[in-house]
């Protein structure tokens, strides 16, 4: 009886970065306001209410950071850049 090996198409290889989750995670910092970062954060996130904003705003104030969203590289590195002109203090990028 003969085998047969079947290979299944890659989405990307072991460091092609492509895989996975991202991180987007934002930093507390002394000059953003926390309506500023709510409104900014329901604004470019997906999904993402005001009060969700405002929420995520108290997680980054008591504990210094908060992942505000996760999924595909190409989305993450999106979001992370509306979200850093708007003058929000970003952490890098974090694979998942």
């Amino acid at each position: 009886m003969a085998t047969e090996t079947l290979e299944r198409p890659r989405t990307g290889g072991p460091d092609s970065g492509l895989g996975g989750n991202w991180l987007v995670i934002v930093l507390n910092d002394d000059h953003n306001t926390f309506d500023h970062v709510a409104r900014t954060l329901a604004r470019v996130i997906p999904g993402l209410t005001v009060d969700d904003g405002f929420r995520l705003a108290d997680r980054i104030h008591s504990s210094g950071r908060a992942l505000v969203w996760t999924g595909p590289r190409e989305t993450a590195e999106l979001y992370w850049e509306q979200l850093e002109q708007a003058g929000l203090t970003m952490a890098p990028l974090e694979q998942h």
